[in-house]
């Protein structure tokens, strides 16, 4: 890769300024949803402009008011990608602290690999790596919820690097009935392996699909480790997210809770959350705080969980060691996370504990969409509150944006229904 072509898009990058007067930069690694809501959301506490480094255009990060961006092509590896940061930090014709922000776990993954060179360089927003190792892990993750007594959704843990020897684990049988849920225990892993058939979460319905699941994980060369777990019935709405903020000095300085009142249904999407409310949902935030405290965890978290219908019980599911692809609901109640990094990192400074607890609307979907699948009367309620009092908080409808944002949300939200047309049509008692 030739490292000296690298271009950055014009308008450039432009500093905010922290509450102790540094000027500071923010490089996000990333393209999509991901990174453009990070960006926002320090457009909106300092009114700066981020660089978004990616490998392969995506036209909502060209397009957005609230970054400039970069791509390194859609081949280069995680090597390439290391010298492109290293030289557009050698490039900057001003040396400012620049934090680095990462917002999907193959990136996470990347810079803990690369964190010596681009400490160098960089103040990374990030978990350390022993942390990293055991939380990122969704099975690591539970043996930490049972120290603390959080509940957890009872689990099979099959190790896939013993696969085809006399010591492979994985049982002849699981012990619940069918349908069952498999998922990776730690998506980096899983990114990096290709069959017929892939996906997100998989729902199996028989003992038939489990052994054929085993064996093209195994056959494709997949080395990590797989969850099968019992299914928790309950629609999209039984489904929680907190996100929050843990700083060097060991305080949780930043909580924000939200209800899912519908998520993605796409084969590849299953799982993520494209309508949130937020609210104080206070018992499950005081859990995730011990949580970060047992771990001695610094940095963003994002834990997801899933209540169980027939009695109230709150599972936590997996731990993301980064904001969530859908933080934009944690600005959308009013909890500024860059505040609290850049206090953290920029100026060493204290922050006062923030709970971001209004109920906000957060959704990038058509509200009437979401209506349709939302039919508790109390939830309808809240839901219909938070419209009326807030509006909705849609990050493709940023006041600041252009023309060609406002027409990505408008076609994005007609796409959207289309999907749900074809994949779920209809609220389930489970959710798929």
């Amino acid at each position: 890769m030739a490292i000296s072509n690298l271009t950055v898009s014009q308008p450039g990058p432009t500093p905010g300024i922290s509450k102790g007067g540094t000027e500071f930069d923010v490089v996000i690694l990333g393209a999509g949803l991901n990174s453009l809501n990070v960006s926002i959301a320090f457009h909106k506490a300092y009114g700066m402009r981020s660089l978004t480094v990616m490998r392969t255009p995506i036209a909502m990060n060209e397009r957005t008011v609230t970054s400039a961006h970069v791509a390194i092509g859609a081949e280069a590896s995680e090597c390439d990608l290391k010298d492109a940061l290293v030289q557009l930090a050698k490039d900057k014709p001003v040396k400012r602290p620049t934090l680095m922000l990462a917002n999907a776990d193959s990136f996470i993954s990347f810079i803990d690999t690369y964190r010596a060179e681009l400490e160098e360089h960089y103040l990374l927003a990030q978990v350390d790596s022993a942390s990293l190792a055991t939380l990122a892990d969704k099975a690591h993750f539970q043996e930490a919820c049972n120290e603390l007594d959080i509940p957890t959704i009872p689990t099979e843990v099959v190790d896939f690097s013993r696969y085809g020897g006399a010591d492979f684990d994985a049982p002849e049988q699981l012990p619940w009935a069918y349908p069952i849920i498999g998922k990776p225990a730690n998506t980096a892993d899983y990114s990096r392996v290709k069959f017929p058939g892939k996906r997100k979460v998989f729902v199996l319905k028989s003992q038939a699909e489990y052994k054929e699941l085993v064996a093209k994980l195994g056959d494709a060369g997949f080395t990590g480790r797989f969850l099968f777990q019992e299914l928790i019935e309950g629609d999209d709405t039984s489904e929680y997210s907190i996100t929050g903020y843990r700083s060097r000095s060991g305080d949780v300085t930043l909580t924000c809770a939200a209800q899912v009142l519908l998520g993605e249904h796409t084969p590849d999407a299953l799982g993520r959350p494209a309508a949130m409310l937020t609210g104080p949902h206070r018992g499950i935030v005081a859990q995730f705080e011990k949580l970060l405290d047992h771990v001695d965890y610094v940095g963003f978290a994002n834990v997801d969980l899933k209540v169980d219908p027939r009695n109230g019980t709150a599972y936590f599911l997996e731990l993301n060691p980064r904001l969530g692809r859908n933080n934009h609901y944690v600005t959308a109640a009013g909890g500024s996370y860059p505040e609290h990094i850049v206090a953290d990192l920029i100026d060493n400074a204290p922050l006062e504990r923030v709970r971001a607890e209004e109920q906000h609307l957060y959704s990038i979907l058509p509200t009437r969409l979401v209506k349709h699948y939302v039919t508790e009367p109390e939830l309808r309620a809240q839901l219909d509150s938070a419209v009326r009092a807030h509006g909705v908080d849609n990050p493709y409808r940023y006041a600041p944006e252009g023309a060609w944002m406002r027409g990505f949300a408008l076609a994005s939200g007609l796409r959207q229904v289309q999907k749900f047309r074809k994949y779920y049509p209809k609220a389930t008692r489970t959710g798929f």
